[in-house]
């Protein structure tokens, strides 16, 4: 029997019991009161995971970038034929996968037949299936969806500031890849890449809503085999403190110029509990600059520079940065006046009646969010990037007001500063 250890947090009103399975599986489940149990069973494995060895192997495997992406789509095929979405269906239950730079997963929300769906979900994620045919059909409809994505001017403009962001880092590797890397994958690299990565040593189960752990464990023993834990090393390449390059920008069908500014963070050799500190005072920060609330984003507003104006910062384990953006007619004019403003509360420093407001504001926010039914969604967020949701929260709580400026005057410097605009197309 699988050890269950119990982890509460009294002020955020949590309790949730964790265990690994004898298959190596951990296994999460946060208790909610609500009627629907949702299910995410993911593994650390995503778009930027495109170099890596097992420990005891004396070369690094180099596989097509957006092969995470393509092998997600891939483990909905099944050798017997039968659609994976109506075997859901069947028992009532919504469906969905997803893949980002460290993560894949596969996810089920459903108000009953929570055993039968979760027996569906560990089935076909340990079932792949690839052959030559239904590889080589995939290409042609993730190529469609890569040519989609380019032609929106959204994602293209957020691509590209990885771009100019980041010179040799994963970071800026598309999660679905190009055209031209998809055509390289081929059924035995996604055997490769799926008999490394979805070893249940290197995945988790997160659940929450009325389902209890002993039918979790049930259904784990029926299910998962027995596997040989392994170690994976993964190789990232280093990374320049500057920017890439300054100004990146693409033409498209659109009647206002869309940008985004970029501004690399160097702090990246953290360990996880500084990186959770760095996190949640750069969150904190940004809202302080940026946030709706804020007189600059009145300001910008009301004058008319910038329409959707939003800024915000994110942190991971290989990359880190902030990014502000929105619409304007004149993105250079715009991208002078928002340095002009950082400079002068580089001097003049910051209110800390709004940081006490948007501090509490952060707090609340995060605390809301554990009454989601979607809650496994975000545990697993942090938990890929080796940090705890909800020792984030208490995080929040310890960000100091007189750090804000230091804070502001290390991470905001020209170097470290590009911007990636979509300008509407030449007549």
């Amino acid at each position: 029997m699988s050890e269950i250890k119990t982890v509460e947090y009294k002020d955020l009103g949590i309790k949730y019991y964790t265990t690994v399975h004898k298959s190596g599986l951990e296994i999460t489940l946060i208790p909610k009161d609500i009627s629907e149990n949702y299910a995410l069973f993911s593994t650390r494995y995503g778009g930027a995971d495109n170099c890596f060895k097992l420990d005891g192997e004396a070369d690094f495997t180099r596989v097509p970038d957006g092969i995470a992406h393509y092998l997600e789509h891939k483990m909905f095929e099944n050798e017997d034929g039968v659609d994976t979405f109506a075997r859901f269906a069947k028992y009532g239950a919504n469906a969905n996968a997803f893949t980002s730079d460290n993560i894949t997963a596969y996810l089920f929300g459903a108000t009953q037949n929570f055993k039968e769906n979760l027996e569906i979900l560990l089935d076909y994620v340990t079932h792949p299936y690839f052959t030559p045919e239904n590889v080589a059909k995939e290409q042609g409809i993730i190529g469609q969806e890569i040519k989609m994505g380019e032609d929106n001017p959204h994602r293209a403009v957020y691509q590209n500031l990885k771009t100019a962001l980041y010179k040799d880092s994963q970071a800026n590797v598309s999660v679905i890849g190009t055209v031209e890397s998809i055509s390289h994958i081929t059924p035995e690299l996604l055997y490769s890449c799926y008999n490394t990565f979805y070893n249940l040593s290197n995945m988790m189960l997160v659940v929450s809503g009325r389902a209890a752990m002993d039918e979790i464990l049930e259904v784990c023993d029926k299910v998962l085999p027995v596997q040989q834990p392994v170690k994976i090393i993964r190789s990232y390449n280093s990374e320049q403190p500057q920017v890439n390059m300054k100004r990146i920008s693409k033409e498209f069908e659109i009647a206002k110029p869309i940008f985004r500014i970029g501004v690399k963070d160097p702090e990246l050799a953290l360990a996880a509990d500084e990186r959770m500190k760095r996190n949640a005072a750069g969150t904190i920060l940004y809202q302080l600059l940026f946030g709706e609330t804020s007189p600059f984003s009145v300001e910008v507003y009301e004058s008319g520079l910038i329409n959707d104006f939003h800024g915000y910062y994110d942190s991971g384990k290989i990359c880190a940065y902030g990014t502000i953006g929105g619409e304007s007619d004149d993105p250079e004019a715009a991208y002078d006046k928002i340095v002009e403003y950082i400079e002068k509360k580089k001097k003049d420093g910051f209110s800390q009646a709004d940081f006490e407001r948007i501090k509490k504001a952060e707090y609340a926010g995060m605390v809301r969010s554990l009454d989601s039914p979607h809650l496994p969604n975000s545990v697993t967020f942090y938990k890929i990037d080796d940090l705890d949701m909800f020792d984030y929260i208490e995080c929040l709580k310890n960000v100091k007001f007189e750090d804000m400026q230091p804070l502001c005057r290390e991470m905001f410097k020209d170097e470290y500063l590009c911007m990636s605009v979509a300008y509407p197309m030449k007549k």
